[in-house]
């Protein structure tokens, strides 16, 4: 499986590179500002340098931004050509409208060509502290990818297991529904082998019940299944196979354990900013403490995927409320 790579054009509208922006913005008008020839006004001076230096460069940005989608296609040297030609257009225009507002005497034009030379200095610098970080980030990359790969390979050998001996013990009385059993487990592992990075969340539910027909015809009326969704489901992604194996984790150590069986709610809450999957199941006490040494790695997969998708914004949180135990995945729209 592999994670949404970001484009190195994103790392420019984050709030840290805008901050960074600005504040280096303010520094270059109090370097300007500082030049010998300029003895008078001083402050006044900063303000305007000021002003224009950051409409200037927070333009440049908003361009960037609002093309930010075919700029995605253009070669890196194209984007930045783009940056300079930009820069040099609207520094063109900011010294020609203030030095008409202003006077031609006060050497505008000068101060123009200072403002430009200063700029394009700034961006350079910029781009070399931009090319650093996304290096970096494309090592944390690489590396979370051979981990996610690496937990994508590993099959749960008890699922396997009891869903052939399942088929087998159907193959004689019910020869349709076990057919549809390794029907059902063809489609899942076909999901684990996949190289689709996100799915949509109707389709990651979908996937979930077709392990759930599976679990069904195992544990027959010992496993109620109750689904809670809204009559509009979002319109958002996650990493495949997020859903299935907490709610597996659920029936594993949650409804098994049990004699007499329980219930497992899926529940799908749309939030203004958020979407929240819960899986929700019964418990024994000792059951889930085996859950918790025993099945770690499935949650840790679960975790990595998750986090690497949303770039952090997303998480998968558990807790314990009486006789139940839930899972939680928390989505940014």
């Amino acid at each position: 499986m592999t994670t949404e790579r970001r484009h190195p054009l994103d790392t420019l509208f984050e709030p840290a590179t805008l901050i960074s922006v600005f504040a280096a913005g303010e520094l270059l008008a109090v370097i300007l500002v500082l030049a010998p020839e300029l003895q008078e006004a001083r402050l006044i001076r900063f303000g305007v340098l000021s002003f224009a230096i950051q409409w200037i460069c927070l333009f440049t940005l908003s361009v960037l931004y609002l093309f930010r989608k075919p700029l995605r296609s253009w070669p890196v040297w194209g984007v930045i050509a783009l940056a300079i030609s930009l820069l040099f257009l609207l520094t063109v225009v900011s010294s020609g409208i203030a030095q008409w507002l202003i006077a031609p005497t006060q050497q505008v034009m000068a101060t123009g060509v200072r403002l430009f030379g200063a700029l394009l200095c700034m961006l350079l610098f910029g781009l070399l502290a931009l090319r650093s970080h996304w290096a970096a980030q494309t090592q944390e990359y690489r590396a979370k990818q051979s981990e996610l790969s690496a937990l994508q390979a590993r099959v749960d050998p008890h699922f396997l297991f009891n869903t052939l001996n399942t088929a087998i013990a159907l193959v004689h009385d019910r020869p349709d529904a076990a057919e549809h059993v390794l029907l059902d487990l063809s489609d899942l592992f076909r999901a684990a082998l996949a190289e689709t990075q996100v799915v949509s969340l109707v389709k990651e539910l979908e996937l979930t019940d077709r392990y759930l027909e599976i679990e069904q015809i195992r544990f027959g009326e010992r496993l109620k299944v109750i689904r809670q969704y809204p009559e509009l489901m979002p319109d958002i992604t996650l990493p495949s196979l997020s859903i299935q194996p907490l709610v597996e984790n659920a029936i594993r150590h949650g409804i098994e354990p049990l004699l007499s069986g329980g219930s497992v709610v899926i529940r799908v809450v749309t939030e203004r900013n958020s979407v929240k999957i819960e899986i929700e199941n019964d418990r024994d006490a000792q059951s889930m403490v085996s859950a918790r040494t025993g099945h770690k790695v499935g949650i840790a997969g679960v975790k990595a995927r998750i986090l690497a998708a949303t770039q952090g914004k997303g998480f998968l949180e558990t807790e314990n409320n009486d006789a139940r135990h839930v899972a939680r995945i928390v989505l940014p729209r």
